[in-house]
């Protein structure tokens, strides 16, 4: 043990900081030691760690040596993701090398540091002289990018990037024949993998990096299918705990490091009930349940305390964050009433602590939050809905939540889900959700005989969509859905970060509805095999490693028919319902069944063919223009060239079966 026998030094390592960097001078030389001092400390406060720590668990050589316009040096590792560079040189003593850190380069191709803000995210390392290799101690940054000053020859294979997070354990995989869609899945995953170090982060590079518990909630369950989770959000969810109070409910950030915003609001606060449902959910360990069981009951009280009628009326709240049908331009809420969203989620919290009451055998509890769910709904829909079922928010968001939180009579579900099918219409097949809306978007359209929009929003290509930023060079999720403008401007530096997996939350979707792999009873002792089939995604190859073993799930098309191969492991059930087939329970095994392919693929394939391929195909010149009034068809043939022709069978239903003829003819040429 340390006694006062013990004597410290100054190191070389000058200055270390999570956020700035790090200063390290390789010829720097302690000229004299100092005692020590012992300090009391109770040893109940330390805790053995739950979780696996933060380790070296990739090393990524420099791709390119890219000059800048500006005359920058700068590597590219053509990957963004969290960790520090080590780099061998060789120099003369008291060189001074400088490396600075950046996500993405700017519209003319130069280094971009804007975005993080005060953070100087630089190390610097002076030569003791010869050749030497480095790395740094105690500090990480979220880059792409490393500009390098002070080294004349530059070689990016002298530069290695350590990725760093938790450590955890891989435990889904997810894979089809649409390269964009791939990328998309990759980029969840390095998403995950940048901001899980220790705690989930919402950002690994600006002057932020903090624990924020909305972004937590929203991307919980993804999560779990990219990895084991389990010990990670256990440490995490003891934090919360730990901050939390009746009074001012769940701070925003946990560890609660800017107590300005120590106040529970909507969405964010609710990590508290979500999170560890969640993870009951997936692994089943009812221990962590038990444990997070006063915590998720003090939040659903926190909410109580502050409201009126069953219903939370006050308060800052966060609302629909960064959703793009906000009222103002300047405001980063979109237009989704905050309360609106605040009741909505006080009742599905209110919902998950009578669940979780349910499994602990607390049956007093059980009933009593029961009773409070009810009359939540009851008021929800008393305040936020009219007498023939419309909503005073009638936003994509709006909605979503309606419908996903079962929060409407069964007797206007069917009006509201033809309102939601009408709001992409409105948007031009575009979604405008945010933080809050966009996690249970995709759920809810697949769920409620909307599968067509929800593949459709997965496939766009162009903003707002997820395949957007893969095609503008993302490799993580953005946080804005415009971070990037189609022209390479970027959007305000003051809140845009480019690794930011909240969005990412569309994963669960990909795991539970394209492939179709799901629980219906905790740990996945019962599963769910219920595919909805992405026609264009080609084959689908899914596994994910539940607590019993692997459960997997493949599907490919040839010959008019769609054939399924599905793994059930050991000691569980699975109840298996393929696209037009009557459901059946079966035990572990492998079975392969066979069905008819989605009739509707073809046509759909053969109307993605655009109008200017159309008139540049003589035959089908010929056929439009016979049909087409002059003064009708010359207008498209000047503006509408770009657009595919299902559009034009939409605009001109008149014209829809020799849209549909010229589509084929393309299709089989």
């Amino acid at each position: 043990t340390t006694d006062k026998s013990w004597t410290a030094k100054e190191s070389a390592l000058r200055f270390s900081e999570f956020q700035d960097g790090e200063l390290f001078d390789a010829t720097f030389e302690a000229k004299e030691s100092f005692p020590v001092e012992i300090v009391s400390y109770p040893k109940e406060n330390l805790l053995a760690q739950i979780d696996e720590p933060v380790r070296v668990t990739e090393r990524i050589t420099g791709k390119q040596l890219i000059v800048t316009p500006k005359g920058e040096k700068v590597i590219d590792f053509g990957q963004n993701a969290t960790g520090i560079v080590e780099f061998t040189v060789n120099g003369t003593r008291g060189q001074k090398v400088t490396f600075s850190h950046a996500e993405v380069l700017d519209e003319e191709g130069n280094f971009y540091t804007a975005n993080l803000r005060a953070a100087k995210a630089q190390d610097t390392y002076i030569l003791a002289g010869g050749k030497e290799t480095y790395r740094p101690h105690f500090t990480f940054h979220g880059f792409r990018y490393l500009r390098v000053e002070g080294i004349d020859e530059v070689r990016p294979e002298n530069f290695t990037f350590l990725v760093l997070h938790t450590d955890m354990q891989k435990t889904g995989s997810f894979t089809c024949e649409h390269a964009l869609v791939n990328r998309l899945q990759q980029n969840i995953v390095w998403g995950q993998r940048s901001n899980f170090f220790d705690l989930p982060t919402d950002c690994p590079q600006r002057d932020e990096r903090l624990g924020w518990t909305g972004d937590a909630q929203v991307f919980c369950r993804t999560s779990t299918f990219n990895y084991n989770v389990a010990p990670f959000f256990a440490k995490w969810l003891g934090d919360v705990a730990a901050e939390q109070t009746v009074e001012k409910g769940v701070p925003q950030t946990v560890p609660n490091v800017i107590p300005v915003n120590d106040f529970g609001t909507a969405a964010w606060g609710d990590a508290a009930t979500v999170c560890p449902w969640t993870v009951y959910e997936v692994y089943g360990d009812t221990r962590l349940l038990a444990r997070q069981y006063e915590s998720m009951k003090n939040w659903v009280e926190y909410i109580r305390l502050h409201s009126k009628n069953d219903l939370w009326l006050s308060g800052f709240q966060y609302g629909d964050w960064l959703a793009l049908d906000r009222n103002d331009p300047e405001d980063n809420k979109g237009a989704t009433d905050d309360y609106f969203i605040a009741s909505a989620y006080y009742a599905y919290s209110a919902e998950l602590v009578a669940k979780a009451a349910r499994v602990l055998k607390k049956e007093d509890d059980a009933a009593a939050y029961e009773a409070l769910h009810k009359n939540i709904v009851a008021s929800f829909q008393k305040e936020f809905m009219t007498e023939r079922g419309r909503l005073v928010s009638e936003t994509q968001t709006a909605l979503v939540l309606a419908l996903g939180f079962h929060l409407v009579p069964e007797r206007f579900r069917e009006d509201i889900k033809a309102r939601l099918r009408a709001s992409f219409k409105q948007n031009h097949e575009h979604l405008v959700t945010g933080f809050v809306g966009t996690p249970y978007l995709c759920h809810v359209l697949s769920e409620n005989g909307m599968h067509d929009i929800a593949s459709k929003l997965l496939l766009r290509e162009k903003c707002p969509s997820w395949l957007y930023e893969v095609k503008m060079g993302a490799t993580t999720i953005w946080e804005r859905w415009n971070a990037i403008f189609p022209d390479g401007t970027l959007f305000d530096p003051a809140m845009s970060s480019f690794n930011h997996y909240a969005y990412g939350s569309v994963g669960d979707w990909l795991y539970r509805k394209v492939a179709g792999i799901d629980c219906l009873e905790a740990g996945y002792k019962k599963i769910s095999v219920k595919p909805y089939p992405v026609r264009e995604l080609g084959n689908i190859a899914a596994s994910y490693i539940t607590p019993y073993g692997a459960v997997s799930v493949a599907y490919s098309y040839e010959g008019g028919k769609a054939h399924y191969r599905i793994e059930v492991p050991v000691n569980t059930t699975a109840v298996i319902s393929l696209p037009g087939g009557t459901a059946q329970e079966v035990g572990s095994g492998v079975y392969e069944y066979q069905t008819d392919d989605d009739p509707s693929y073809l046509e759909r394939r053969a109307l993605a063919h655009t109008f200017g391929e159309a008139i540049a195909d003589k035959t089908c010149r010929a056929l439009l223009e016979e049909a087409i009034p002059a003064s009708m068809f010359a207008p498209m043939c000047q503006y509408g060239t770009e657009r595919p022709l299902s559009n034009a069978v939409e605009a001109l239903p008149q014209y829809a079966d020799l849209f549909k003829q010229v589509a084929h003819l393309l299709e089989n040429k």
